[in-house]
């Protein structure tokens, strides 16, 4: 059997369709796969929400058994997602909330904003997803509905004291203080286990003179230069930027108070004899307390948005009448 066929199988399987006849003019039941109080879960439905994520399947090279496991545990996720959007739903009903048109196309401006996309560019991503317009605003409308809801039943009840930021910014000054990098290039004689005291002595002596002609300010590029080709074959790198922590305890001792255009010591290392060069130095501002604090105020409003709407989504699901048909 053909894997597409075999996984079309599997998809309505995993599904609980029941499928007569071959898979071309195949006749598919749809039934009830949960109750949500009032509201129904169609099979129908499950099984469009599932589809994208088959489609992706089919391109990664999973074996059929490994297809299948996903799937399942896709539609385990799924179902409940959508219980979700029904008690949603139904919660926005009470309140008797709406979405206008202008809200709508609003919401669809700021995608398109946020993404730099102009109408042809949201149409043509609508097009390769196989999404239509309508389907897209509707999909909008429900988002919009939903913040609404949000709003009411959770975010309106946010408090975020002083107190609450202040104790942030002190666990987590690390964030807040200001960070250095460092471009760094180095001049390096590579060790060469076989020398004797004799030959390394020399290639120190060497290095060293190197050193002071940086050290007189003469440019590392030149000096560089100077001693790449035969006999001395120093060979130099650009190392690129790196914060302090990325570079070996050895390097961050060197480093520690040079500026732009100096350089540290010859430094004897796991790779042989070095001299590190500072071609430039980055760095970010720290924040105060209070120029800090209304960052900390979106991010602690954003954790406790996601723990209370998880918190009613599970009181919500607790009082209502949820039934999963296997």
């Amino acid at each position: 059997m053909h894997k597409k066929t075999i996984l079309f199988s599997i998809l309505m399987f995993l599904s609980g369709v029941h499928v007569y006849g071959g898979l071309c003019g195949a006749e598919v039941l749809d039934r009830v796969v949960a109750v949500v109080n009032e509201d129904v879960v169609s099979l129908s439905e499950v099984t469009r929400a599932i589809q994208p994520y088959a489609d992706k399947l089919k391109s990664l090279g999973y074996s059929l058994e490994k297809e299948r496991e996903i799937l399942f545990k896709v539609r385990e996720d799924m179902l409940d997602q959508i219980i979700i959007q029904k008690l949603t739903d139904q919660e926005s009903k009470k309140y008797k909330l709406s979405v206008s048109g202008k809200e709508i196309d609003n919401a669809i401006e700021r995608v398109k904003e946020a993404n730099h996309y102009t109408d042809e560019d949201l149409r043509s991503a609508l097009v390769k997803d196989n999404i239509s317009m309508e389907e897209y605003r509707d999909k909008v409308k429900e988002n919009v509905l939903r913040a609404k809801l949000l709003n009411i039943v959770v975010k309106s009840k946010i408090v975020i004291t002083r107190d609450d930021i202040k104790s942030y910014y002190e666990n987590h000054k690390n964030l807040y203080q200001g960070e250095k990098r460092y471009h760094l290039q180095n001049m390096v004689k590579k060790a060469d286990y076989g020398l004797g005291a004799d030959d390394k002595k020399a290639i120190l002596l060497i290095m060293e003179e190197i050193y002071s002609r940086l050290k007189s300010g003469q440019p590392f590029d030149k000096v560089s230069r100077d001693h790449s080709g035969a006999p001395h074959d120093i060979r130099s790198f650009d190392l690129g930027m790196f914060k302090p922590d990325q570079l070996s305890q050895q390097i961050q001792d060197a480093i520690i108070g040079l500026k732009s255009g100096e350089c540290t010591k010859v430094l004897e290392t796991e790779i042989g004899y070095q001299i590190i060069y500072v071609q430039d130095i980055e760095e970010k501002p720290g924040k105060s307390f209070d120029e800090a604090a209304s960052e900390i105020e979106d991010i602690l409003f954003r954790e406790i948005v996601d723990k209370k709407f998880l918190s009613w989504i599970d009181t919500l699901k607790q009082k209502s009448h949820i039934k999963i048909i296997k």
